[in-house]
């Protein structure tokens, strides 16, 4: 360590907000540039091209092929796709010295798809899977979470090619099933979730990529098996910011982005004609609820939100809020913000806090809905006047619909929409996606081969993500203690931290054993620091977080050391002639 460049802090750095990132910065594996980039020193180096190996030694196992796109991307492909505008601020544009667009790639499926045209004759030619190990660039509006959401970030991102559904379902249960062998390997907690689905109108969903560097497995204790086109693989953590249901009757597991509004059926009520309350100081639920003495969920919320030049007002029970992916998914290609108070100025029909559908629904606004607002069902809302409300407001009689969304956030108890138990919630984050994507680029960019019969026939594709950097830090949440970081073998940088203590000959007998465990394959970091005390030695080591730290002390020389074991927390002394076997198995 005296020559390497490991460079440790004693204090945690003041903007980490989760442990992975501040034992990544404090134990030297990376440093913040910017918001959102971050500079990968040796130890980060190695840990990250360990988990790039687990990576493509699995995606090779399955006959992935491996090319390379370039960062730097022509804007056109993605015009062809939409996605530049789906896109919006996520993307990093430039322009040539020529006037030229360009992008910093954020995914590469166009590329993908223009290689595979111009190379892809015959059916013969599939199926194929090909993949790549990039830096992907996303303009995110809040980075944070160290390399949990960056703005620069590593990415293996792959596409099959198959000539029909039955060989994109067998490329998917390949991709499906090579991420499992992945998590596996790098010590993953995960659970296969039903994902938001791709867009089937040449547009891909920014709401179901969203983090395509983001990911049911056969009775394997991860999710249960399931038929959606669009699955994610989350890694749960009380970090995470993608949510999760898990039904503990039947299995069925799903992004809350994924899960369906229930159907109520409503029965046939005579309700009172609507009546007109002040409610003076009531512009949120909360507040009108507690006033009313009724529950939250017998209030109707109405958010407004701007479509492009749009206003729409989206409706959901007042218990629930909007989610707003879900709505940007629903509303895509347009582009969503929520209207803000100064958006309010200019629009007297409209009293903020206040808005109800009645009498505005296709004439003010489009009114959106979840299917809970169902024909029948009544509702306290807005009465569009300041401090009242209305009651007794029922749908399909005072207000109509003008499309049902399933937008509304899920909340536990909900019920399974498979078997109807109750459902529970949980946080992740998401380390890989699997997509059926089917035809949508192979349409939009005319990807066709010859077919057995002579005639040409269009090529259905799969995408597959797994971020690696990502994937890294969720190792680090996953594996560590008070003390430090604690490396599963497979990912760490080194097998054994070996640190001699103490004034006399033990720097020697350290080397020595170094030695031994090298010949034997086993990846060795030793401190040989001469200015670096006992206490600052054992306390980096546990910092550091290799699998096995081996202890030369003042026994050495009577063959002895101790061997800790980093995971499990236990210590031994070792005759040195045996280290070699212990920490081999």
């Amino acid at each position: 360590m005296s020559s390497s460049f490991v460079r440790t802090l004693r204090e945690d750095p003041a903007d980490a907000e989760v442990p992975s990132h501040r034992l990544l910065v404090r134990a030297g594996y990376v440093r913040r540039v910017a918001a959102g980039i971050y500079t990968w020193l040796p130890l980060g180096v190695r840990v990250l091209a360990n988990v790039t190996r687990v990576v493509r030694e699995e995606m090779e196992r399955i006959g992935g092929q491996e090319v390379l796109f370039p960062a730097l991307l022509p804007r056109e492909p993605y015009d062809a796709t939409g996605r530049t505008g789906a896109y919006g601020d996520l993307l990093f544009r430039l322009r040539d010295r020529r006037g030229a667009g360009y992008l910093l790639g954020p995914t590469h499926e166009e590329m993908f798809t223009l290689l595979a045209r111009s190379e892809l004759a015959s059916y013969r030619d599939l199926p194929l899977v090909l993949f790549q190990i990039q830096t992907k660039y996303r303009d995110e509006a809040r980075p944070r979470s160290g390399l949990l959401r960056g703005r620069e970030f590593a990415m293996k991102d792959s596409c099959s090619f198959d000539l029909d559904a039955a060989g994109l379902q067998k490329s998917y249960e390949a991709h499906r099933e090579a991420y499992q062998r992945i998590f596996d390997r790098l010590g993953i907690d995960y659970r296969i979730v039903a994902a938001v689905s791709p867009r089937g109108d040449g547009r891909v969903s920014i709401a179901a990529e969203r983090g395509a560097e983001r990911v049911r497995s056969r009775a394997s204790g991860h999710g249960a098996m399931g038929g959606s086109a669009s699955e994610e693989f989350l890694a749960p953590t009380p970090v995470g910011e993608d949510t999760f249901v898990l039904c503990g009757e039947c299995g069925y597991a799903a992004n809350s982005e994924a899960v369906p509004a229930p159907g109520h059926p409503v029965p046939t009520v005579d309700h009172p004609p609507v009546e007109v309350l002040d409610t003076p100081q009531t512009p949120t639920i909360e507040t009108l609820a507690a006033r009313l003495g009724v529950p939250a969920s017998a209030t109707l919320k109405n958010l407004l939100v701007w479509a492009d030049d749009e206003i729409v007002a989206v409706g959901v029970p007042g218990d629930r809020d909007v989610d707003v992916a879900r709505l940007e998914q629903a509303l895509a290609p347009a582009r969503v913000r929520i209207v803000e108070a100064g958006d309010f100025a200019g629009r007297p029909d409209l009293v903020r806090g206040y808005v109800g559908p009645q009498g505005m629904a296709g004439r003010v606004f489009r009114y959106l809905a979840d299917p809970r607002v169902a024909p029948g069902t009544s509702w306290v809302t807005g009465a569009n006047e300041v401090d009242r409300h209305a009651r007794n407001v029922v749908c399909g009689r005072d207000f109509t619909v003008d499309r049902y969304v399933e937008v509304a956030t899920v909340l536990p108890g909900d019920p399974c929409p498979r078997c109807a138990g109750p459902l529970s919630i949980d946080r992740a984050v998401e380390v890989g996606h699997v997509f059926q994507l089917g035809r949508v680029y192979a349409d939009a960019f005319g990807l066709d081969v010859l077919g057995s019969d002579g005639v040409p026939a269009r090529v259905t594709m799969g995408s597959y993500g797994i971020g690696l950097s990502r994937a890294l830090a969720v190792v680090a949440e996953k594996h560590h203690d008070g003390r430090g970081l604690v490396w599963p073998r497979e990912v760490a940088p080194y097998d054994v931290h070996v640190v001699p203590v103490g004034r006399g000959d033990q720097l020697a007998h350290a080397l020595g054993l170094a030695d031994r465990l090298d010949a034997a394959g086993q990846r060795v970091l030793v401190d040989d620091r001469a200015d670096a005390s006992t206490g600052v030695k054992l306390t980096d080591a546990e910092l550091l977080g290799m699998p096995w730290i081996v202890v030369v002390g003042r026994r050495a020389a009577e063959g002895v050391v101790e061997v800790r074991d980093r995971r499990g927390g236990t210590a031994d002394e070792v005759a040195v002639g045996d280290v070699v076997r212990v920490l081999s198995r």
